[in-house]
């Protein structure tokens, strides 16, 4: 629970009798005055030049200083909202109530036995069951996620795998949110949890064929996945062997196994290359041996099917092509091309079948699902037809079979599952996900529209809305985008979104240069020394909207999380005027000083990603678009920023000293509130339900924004 601190705002509420209750309320919102941080000088020198930051003290979540400011700002943030309370409510109870509470995923079949995880009504977390033969035999728990969850603020899990003579479970669980996982071990034919506990993990384990030995991934103090090891049941974890050792810190290491069950595959990887290693899962004593080694700039994963590998790789190939090579010659010398590098279509990935191959492709920003038999007789695309979708391979674990599982949504199609027999190409719908309450996708329109942007770039924008709206330039309207590390978010239903489409709302995501939206370009020109490409994209897309008649800049809103948390500072110091409130998730803002700090989790392994400041060139480069680095005294739109204490991946000093710097220094009047979840990590509140308070809170000050009250 989030500690509370004596009421510092209760002496601020007392107001006259003689006002009305909104007057009250407007009186005593305007009385109350935010948590004030203390300035302690700190200096950082790079580059014979000196930057003075007032609040790094922050960066200490063991000082009681640091923990009273946080819980004065949740203080704040909570009284200033609090004439959203009702409003926030309801918006919760409306979104957890078109969930349907008792559900059930699509089974899967893999090695004698049904998959699927179910939810039951109430209840915040998933129970992993499994069935034997067929769907009507007696049902086994494997995983019962509330019973585990019990007495803990935070709980996820992280993976299951059961070995391959379904004995055996081994399972991981995060109870703070780091993301450091703990490795369990259950005896399915007893229900016996064994003494085996294996910590700070990845969360990942992969079994061995001979059903005693574990391969999982360790992490270091800076959270990067760093070492291999081997259990045996039984075994004391101390004592595990290690099995390699990634001593290059720009990389992380991870474990798998190929889809036939014959290898197992260490991988490393950074963000621009990669490196692979097997080992016949047979012989889990064996040696690893390398398929080919790390290159500069070579991106390459594999795939097993008889006496080859199929290796996906950016070889000569900025869109990646497939390739094989026999096991015996797995070099690259040896690679032989399956599908050619196109200039316009991006080679996602690919699910090998004993008479197929499936590729996911991506062009003009759009995902593709295309079918080729290994005899020739048949290659050919599965059709959609929503002008903006997203599709997706789904869990394929059997490998002979004609049937390919995939998922498919848009912005009007709730999430749906299908298996697609690719002897005839006919198709079964197995579920799309329930509304409760009832939902009308015919009520709702999408678009997909290419904006031109300042340098001639056509940036592609996907638009949500209610049918019925005019372009009068008065909707209240979101626009959100990440647009960072090549990550494409495409255009997918929500049924929470529903509260925002249905008060009036466009929703529009705007697929920035930085993602892969439109191939590999697209991406590289939105990094390193062409970052600010991101931001301009997403402001010019912006000002479509206006210009378009969507909306106007008292009604536009702006929101991202993580690296589009940086996004949304980069465009909050750069067109404030634009926007009339933004919502900034977990937001990387202090990217000068955290890509220079090697002991931060994900520091090393980015570089590539933003540069190395420490390169005088990066340096200036990032400074000038940092958004701690870059707040000025000048009018700002209202914003709403969001943390988790325990955030692995953007941790919370970096809002927290943003936001101290924002109160000192802006010169506006308009609402400023920071929301930290002192129980939690980079994703927010565990559980099914618990989340969507959250969501409703960025929904209710996204709406009392706009004048939406109800």
């Amino acid at each position: 629970m989030r500690k509370t601190l004596i009421p510092i705002l209760t002496i601020f509420v007392a107001c006259s009798s003689q006002n009305t209750p909104d007057q009250q309320t407007k009186t005593t919102m305007n009385d109350i005055k935010p948590p004030v941080a203390e300035k302690i000088t700190h200096e950082l020198k790079d580059h014979n030049q000196t930057r003075l930051d007032d609040y790094y003290w922050m960066n200490d979540r063991e000082n009681p200083k640091v923990i009273d400011y946080l819980n004065a700002e949740n203080d704040y943030t909570a009284a200033m909202m609090k004439h959203t309370e009702a409003f926030q409510k309801k918006l919760y109870k409306e979104m957890k109530g078109r969930i349907k509470e008792t559900d059930e995923s699509v089974p899967y079949f893999y090695n004698g036995y049904f998959y699927y995880t179910r939810y039951e009504e109430g209840k915040e977390y998933e129970i992993v069951c499994r069935k034997k033969g067929n769907l009507e035999t007696e049902e086994e728990v494997l995983l019962n996620g509330n019973e585990l969850a019990e007495g803990k603020s935070f709980f996820n899990i992280g993976d299951y795998n059961v070995s391959m003579d379904n004995k055996m479970l081994a399972f991981s669980i995060d109870t703070v949110g780091r993301r450091n996982y703990n490795i369990r071990i259950k005896n399915l034919e007893t229900g016996e949890l064994l003494k085996d506990d294996i910590r700070v993990t990845t969360g990942s384990a992969v079994w061995a064929n001979d059903n005693a030995t574990l391969f999982y991934a360790l992490k270091d103090d800076a959270l990067r996945s760093y070492k291999i090891m081997k259990h045996t049941l039984g075994g004391d974890v101390s004592k595990d062997p290690l099995v390699f050792h990634e001593k290059d810190e720009t990389y992380g290491v991870y474990i798998g196994k190929s889809k036939s069950n014959k290898y197992l595959f260490i991988a490393s990887w950074s963000t621009l290359s990669s490196e692979m290693q097997f080992l016949e899962a047979d012989k889990p004593n064996g040696e690893f041996k390398i398929i080919q080694p790390r290159t500069k700039d070579l991106e390459y994963s594999v795939s097993h099917y008889g006496n080859h590998f199929y290796i996906l790789t950016n070889l000569d190939a900025k869109n990646f092509r497939l390739m094989k090579t026999t096991v015996k010659n797995p070099g690259n010398k040896h690679w032989k091309e399956v599908i050619p590098h196109r200039e316009n279509v991006l080679l996602e990935s690919t699910e090998i079948f004993n008479d197929y191959l499936v590729i996911q492709e991506k062009e003009l920003g759009l995902n593709k699902l295309r079918v080729i038999s290994w005899d020739g007789s048949k290659d050919e695309y599965i059709k959609f037809n929503d002008p903006a979708y997203s599709v997706f391979i789904g869990t394929n674990p059997e490998f002979d079979t004609p049937i390919l599982r995939y998922t498919y949504n848009s912005l009007t199609t709730p999430r749906s599952t299908y298996d697609y027999n690719m002897n005839d190409a006919t198709q079964v719908l197995m579920k799309q996900q329930e509304v409760v309450g009832g939902y009308n996708p015919d009520e709702y329109q999408s678009e997909r529209i290419m904006v031109k942007a300042r340098d001639g770039a056509k940036v592609p924008i996907s638009i949500v809305y209610k049918k019925g709206i005019k372009k009068d330039g008065n909707n209240p309207t979101l626009i959100y985008a990440y647009g960072s590390y090549g990550a494409s978010i495409p255009p997918y239903f929500s049924s929470a979104r529903l509260s925002l489409l249905d008060r009036g709302l466009v929703f529009v995501l705007a697929h920035v240069r930085g993602s892969q939206t439109l191939g590999r370009q697209w991406y590289e020109d939105g990094k390193l020394l062409k970052k600010k490409n991101t931001f301009y994209d997403f402001i010019d897309c912006s000002k479509f909207l206006i210009t378009d008649g969507f909306t106007n800049p008292d009604k536009l809103f702006a929101m991202g999380g993580s690296a589009g948390g940086l996004l949304m500072g980069a465009i909050y110091n750069m067109s404030p005027e634009t926007y009339k409130g933004v919502v900034a998730q977990v937001p990387f803002v202090d990217v000068v000083t955290t890509m220079l700090d090697e002991s931060i989790p994900l520091t090393t392994g980015e570089w590539d990603e933003w540069g190395n400041p420490k390169d005088a060139v990066y340096y200036k480069y990032m400074l000038s678009y940092s958004p701690y680095d870059n707040v000025e005294a000048k009018d700002y739109p209202a914003m709403l920023v969001t943390t988790s204490l325990h955030d692995s991946q953007v941790q919370y000093w970096e809002p927290a000293k943003w936001v101290a710097k924002l109160r000192d220094m802006k010169t506006d009047d308009n609402l400023l509130i920071f929301d930290i979840n002192m129980d939690a990590g980079h994703g927010g509140s565990s559980g099914r339900y618990a989340s969507l308070k959250e969501v409703a809170l960025e929904y209710a000050f996204i709406l009392d924004q706009a004048g939406i009250s109800k």
